[in-house]
């Protein structure tokens, strides 16, 4: 029985990973075949469609379309007499539809936009054109976002929509409806697996983070939560994908696999300081991040590799020619680590240590003064 849960479990995490990782490539691949027949049927460009599903589902990540299969962020309005969800966009629980299949919702998005009066001048338009139509789509008022049209024509020419605009009847590959259909059943199993995922752990929002921070080195960042789309980051505050990856010394997009920061600026070849001192055992990658300093110069200055973990108390370069005597490691006498009690505060304990409050900060990294039971510090004196 119990070989018979885990192979469930394992069943499940497989199916909900699957499911939680569609890359943007990923998404136009899957899709393509569906946006190139909506082009044919209705004379919407193939690379407006697959844009706007990009844009809308985060590539078929967001929480949205796995309830709905709403790939297009299609609201209910008067007319829809379908199932619905309640989605939280421009206001609280709103109205959205609900579709049996991704085939359903190209369908009726490509039957909204012809049907609907105020698009009518777009299908005036070459389908080659697809700026126009981006702009156009802004003016009808398909979405509130200022910067529609930009972000829509910046991820066509990043991952070259437009060259399904061009395929014509012969190269086409055969459109077989069926797939999409039977998308049914394989949600339906997702549904189930993720509910299933939730019970034996509780999965964080995929949204992007709202507050923007000042931290080292005065760069802005965000602080995401692991299964956060860098999509979503990147679209919410109008960063090319590309940048905001270089930015972060990431080499695929998708969703962020641990809670980080995530810079909004591109990181200094150096730091604010001479030096950092690991408080857990942590990657280098992660000492980058939390120092914001590129990659590549903290693996030159310290001969190691972006994976290489690094042991609590060792001393890490983040400036060039540091010499090693400066600072001690932890392995030195002069270095303790100090394990936060229940109700001490930085005071008491700097008290305790003969040092300043500053100075702990300082060792260890801290924008304040707020501690948690059973946190690790370094005491370096």
């Amino acid at each position: 029985m119990k070989k018979i849960a885990f192979a469930i479990i394992g069943f499940t995490a497989t199916v909900v990973a699957h499911a939680q990782t569609l890359t943007v490539q990923q998404y136009v691949d899957k899709y393509k075949d569906l946006a190139i027949a909506e082009m044919k049927r209705s004379g919407i460009p193939a690379s407006i469609t697959l844009a706007q599903g990009i844009l809308e589902t985060e590539n078929g990540n967001s929480d949205l379309v796995k309830r709905s299969n709403n790939h297009f962020g299609i609201k209910c309005k008067s007319t829809w007499t379908g199932e619905s969800v309640t989605h939280t966009d421009d206001a609280p629980n709103e109205c959205f539809r609900k579709y049996p299949s991704a085939l359903d919702s190209y369908k009726d998005h490509s039957d909204y936009l012809k049907n609907t009066p105020r698009y009518a001048s777009l299908f005036q338009l070459n389908a080659s054109d697809y700026k126009g139509w981006a702009y156009g789509l802004r003016r009808a008022g398909y979405a509130t976002n200022p910067r529609y049209p930009e972000i829509l024509i910046r991820n066509i020419e990043q991952y070259n929509l437009q060259q399904y605009n061009s395929v014509s009847t012969d190269d086409a590959t055969a459109f077989d409806a069926g797939k999409f259909i039977d998308e049914k059943k394989e949600e339906k199993i997702v549904a189930m697996a993720t509910a299933s995922a939730e019970q034996i752990k509780k999965t964080e929002s995929n949204n992007p983070p709202k507050k923007v921070r000042t931290l080292f080195n005065s760069l802005k960042a965000v602080y995401a939560p692991k299964q956060t789309s860098l999509l979503a980051i990147a679209t919410n505050y109008d960063i090319d994908l590309a940048k905001l990856l270089e930015y972060n010394d990431l080499k695929t997009d998708g969703l962020i696999k641990t809670s980080q920061w995530i810079y909004l600026e591109k990181k200094p070849k150096q730091g604010n300081r001479d030096f950092y001192i690991a408080i857990q055992n942590e990657t280098l990658y992660a000492v980058s991040q939390n120092n914001a300093v590129q990659l590549q110069y903290l693996m030159n200055y310290n001969q190691m590799q972006e994976n290489e973990m690094i042991k609590i108390g060792k001393k890490i370069k983040l400036r060039p020619n540091l010499a090693t005597a400066e600072k001690p490691d932890v392995e030195d006498a002069n270095v303790k680590i100090h394990e936060v009690q229940l109700k001490e505060g930085l005071y008491s304990i700097a008290k305790k240590y003969n040092v300043t409050v500053e100075e702990i900060k300082e060792w260890n990294n801290l924008e304040t003064g707020d501690l948690k039971v059973g946190q690790q510090l370094i005491i370096s004196k």
